[in-house]
């Protein structure tokens, strides 16, 4: 999909790029697969702010999005390509031959009137969701289950793939788009191809106004607070990068640079096989 730029009559048009929905075909939602999605503001249960920076933005409605694909068997058709404004991908809004609608993540390439199927016997084409173990090596896959039956869960975002490289032993070995390299049962399924709206990393929104229609606040430098508010700030004169004798780190002093936030001993180190960093797990 071709990415929008404009002529800089404003400061904020100078390096805006957005999305021209060239794709799109259907502007009104299925409102019987929605539901409102209740703003929180940043603030769990008890009214305290857990996550900054969020607050405001337009209002959305929750896309009821089918990861599971349960319906073996039965052929749907492609009714429309829509817009979410929740995800990055497209969704495609598909009715089987029972009548039944539902939304799936839209494939790239796909179009209006394409058929899709799930199950272990439908053909290996783009937008079939299959076991991994009945998908030829070497394709590309995305919405990718961890646990049979759970629904994916892998790589869902806009423009994204796996490459399935091998299937042995009752595991599939699976490239991730992060570049983890990590084993996955069989009976997991998967669908084919590659995930719509790759031109997602290209937009630029161009001017604050954007980030608050999108719900995001803005959050002031810790370096440029005084110290009684962070941990970075105070000083004499301006520090870029926290100075010398300090670390960056949170309000509440969690290091923000360099900290492994992945448990050491998690369970899931037997199934990755190559990190996302390069570095080779040692086989236990």
């Amino acid at each position: 999909m071709p990415v929008k730029t404009f002529k800089p009559y404003t400061p904020s048009r100078r390096f805006m790029a957005v999305l021209d929905y060239s794709e799109i075909t259907k502007v009104e939602p299925e409102w019987d697969l929605t539901e409102p999605r209740k703003k929180t503001g940043g603030r769990n249960c008890y009214g305290r702010i857990t996550t900054r920076g969020i607050g405001g933005g337009n209002k959305q409605r929750i896309r009821r999005v089918d990861f599971k694909r349960n319906k073996h068997g039965m052929e749907a058709t492609v009714l429309a390509i829509e817009y979410d404004p929740c995800r990055s991908a497209w969704l495609a809004l598909v009715q089987y031959t029972d009548g039944e609608k539902r939304y799936i993540l839209a494939p790239q390439g796909i179009k209006v009137g394409d058929k899709v199927m799930s199950g272990p016997d439908a053909p290996p084409q783009v937008g079939n969701h299959l076991p991994l173990k009945k998908i030829p090596i070497g394709m590309q896959i995305h919405n990718i289950e961890l646990k049979p039956g759970r629904g994916g869960q892998l790589v869902r975002a806009a423009g994204t793939a796996a490459v399935l490289m091998s299937c042995e032993g009752g595991y599939a070995t699976v490239k991730l788009p992060s570049g983890e390299i990590r084993k996955i049962h069989e009976d997991c399924y998967a669908t084919i191809g590659q995930v719509s709206n790759p031109d997602h990393e290209n937009v630029v929104l161009g001017k604050a106004g954007k980030s608050r229609h999108l719900g995001i606040r803005p959050i002031t430098r810790g370096v440029a607070r005084n110290p009684v508010d962070h941990p970075n700030g105070g000083g004499q004169g301006k520090s870029k990068s926290g100075g010398g004798w300090q670390h960056l780190t949170s309000p509440w002093g969690l290091l923000a640079k360099g900290l492994h936030t992945r448990p050491k001993h998690k369970y899931s180190d037997r199934f990755i096989l190559v990190r996302r960093d390069g570095y080779v797990m040692k086989a236990k």
